[in-house]
């Protein structure tokens, strides 16, 4: 699984969120498995979005996409106040556990 992780300030939420919600159809299109929004708790001018898929190729094609087609027009991307912040994230695979040593 990999993600591509989003950030960025925005101008306004519910008109990002709108613009956002546009696009739901050509995330499931472009192979998003999973989406998670949030902002800071003190902070609703700026968003981070997680969006997993099953491919690094698929991520980048659809990060791709976001850069030549969704963020180049402000009709697109309404409330985007500034240049998104990207990057693919794939887990850590974690090392065994220790085990308990008696006491």
């Amino acid at each position: 699984m990999i993600t591509l992780h989003i950030e960025h300030p925005i101008s306004d939420l519910p008109t990002w969120k709108a613009a956002f919600d546009r696009f739901a159809e050509r995330r499931r299109q472009g192979g998003v498995c999973g989406e998670r929004v949030r902002h800071p708790v003190d902070d609703d001018r700026y968003v981070l979005v997680d969006l997993d898929f099953p491919t690094r190729e698929q991520a980048q094609r659809f990060l791709d996409f976001l850069e030549t087609t969704v963020w180049a027009s402000r009709d697109s991307s309404p409330a985007l106040a500034g240049t998104p912040r990207t990057c693919l994230l794939e887990p850590v695979r974690a090392a065994p556990s220790l085990s308990r040593r008696p006491g």
